[in-house]
């Protein structure tokens, strides 16, 4: 089985004609909105001061943490890990040019989401691109796409997040897999059975929080290695060009697989493209579509940019300045992502494995709840409201199945599901093109970012 959804992932759902897709729809809408990624500390200011519109469930700055919540987890730590483990290095870099550029298709997408949002009869609102298929006169694709995420959750921000904890703290503690899992399944039924408000406010103290002092952490390990950084640095850049033997602890790799690597654990850490976090954005309040666009867009920066490449650069000045640590057993085999990042954080005395514990602890169980609301979210739009009930049970079991199952497997099912949400996704962003150039030339650019837009639910 592990086989068959290898080549699935490999040859179909992320070869190159996905990665050109991505990566080329990233670009684009780059340039259709005119670099709106220089505005993005602009966005940073907005989450701050908040909007005092009406309409809408969530702060903008809940919107924000929410969405953070589902994106800042365990694709920024073991995920990084695992890019650099299948494609070198030089995946490293991928992933970051790959935030850089994806920074405006998350905006693209969280502005249709808002724009096109509809009140439900309990005053809720809902968004995303299932509602923006529907303003095209595409509901099935809308329904397509609702499918796409419900199951797909269950890869990205179930599964493989309750892995990703057994593998670092059952590893130091010594517990069962089915213990911890057990545990995770109660802490997370706590939460979600009290809904979107319930998310938030969990979400609104965790996700600062952790996110500081994980970086913190980083920037003390990167001082440690302060001497090696030019290397890694040098040693990042020159392996996405260039097709590299097995050396220093690295696999050896292709081009291709570095930019395969990069860009797609790149996706699963940010989620530019997959239509997920605009869901809470569609929920936030707003005056127009373009504000809490903006502010969504500031949160790939804070998990690529930033968080993201600081765990690359950790894991690859650790393997240069360390000889012990390598990709490669000694059997010959590939260590596992979580295998990688549990050696290097392990190098550092003291300080690197209660980071590590602390930071996969933290980020995974924020991601489980901010895609819970993803799932549920679509299952409602599906189906109605009496259905939630019974998926956010499902979602308590797969958290507990993830706990025992194989990594290998959890994170390909997953590879394999992201790329299924991406393309419905992305074809709503691209069809609406223009609405989006249109409403971004005016209120960005032009500064009515603070007007009032009376067609907005």
């Amino acid at each position: 089985m592990n086989e068959i959804l290898n080549w699935i992932d490999n040859n179909i759902m992320w070869g190159p004609a996905m990665i050109l897709f991505l990566l080329g729809t990233h670009i684009y809408l780059t340039f259709k909105t005119g670099f709106m990624q220089k505005k993005v500390f602009q966005g940073i200011m907005e989450s701050l001061r908040g909007d005092n519109s009406s309409k809408g469930d969530l702060s903008i700055f809940g919107s924000l943490m929410t969405a953070l919540s589902s994106t800042i987890g365990t694709g920024n730590i073991i995920g990084v890990g695992t890019a650099i483990t299948i494609g070198g290095a030089g995946a490293v870099f991928w992933t970051w040019i790959g935030g850089i550029f994806g920074i405006a298709t998350k905006y693209a997408e969280s502005l249709i989401a808002v724009k096109y949002r509809k009140k439900e009869k309990d005053g809720t609102y809902m968004g995303g691109a299932m509602t923006a298929f529907e303003h095209l006169g595409m509901p099935k694709m809308g329904k397509l796409f609702a499918w796409c995420c419900a199951l797909g959750a269950f890869g990205i921000g179930c599964s493989s997040q309750s892995k990703a904890i057994v593998d670092v703290v059952g590893n130091d503690l010594s517990l069962s897999p089915a213990l911890i899992g057990l545990f995770i399944s109660a802490l997370t039924a706590l939460v979600v059975f009290g809904g979107l408000k319930s998310i938030a406010r969990v979400c609104e103290r965790l996700v600062p929080f952790m996110s500081i002092v994980y970086v913190l952490g980083c920037l003390v390990i990167l001082v440690i290695n302060i001497r090696y950084l030019p290397s890694t640095i040098a040693l990042i850049i020159f392996s996405a060009f260039t097709k590299r033997a097995a050396l220093g602890g690295f696999i050896g790799t292709s081009l291709m697989a570095a930019a395969r690597a990069g860009i797609a654990r790149g996706l699963f850490s940010n989620e530019a493209g997959m239509g997920s976090a605009p869901q809470a954005s569609a929920a936030s309040v707003a005056k127009n579509a373009v504000k809490p666009a903006l502010v969504a867009s500031t949160g790939v920066f804070w998990d690529t940019v930033v968080v993201c490449l600081m765990s690359g650069l950790v894991l690859v000045s650790s393997i240069i300045a360390n000889d012990q640590i390598s990709c490669i057993l000694a059997d010959g085999s590939i260590i596992s992502g979580s295998g990688l990042v549990s050696v290097c954080f392990g190098q550092i005395p003291y300080f690197g494995k209660p980071l590590l514990t602390f930071g996969i602890l933290t980020f995974a169980y924020s991601t489980i709840l901010g895609w819970s609301y993803y799932g549920e979210n679509c299952i409602r739009y599906l189906f109605n409201d009496s259905a939630v009930r019974y998926y956010r049970i499902l979602w308590i079991i797969v958290i507990f199945i993830g706990a025992i199952a194989t990594e290998s497997a959890i994170w390909t099912i997953a590879d394999i599901l992201n790329a299924a949400m991406c393309i419905p996704n992305v074809i709503a962003v691209l069809l609406l093109r223009e609405e989006i150039s249109k409403d971004t030339k005016y209120y960005l650019w032009d500064d009515h970012i603070e007007e009032e837009d009376p067609d907005l639910e």
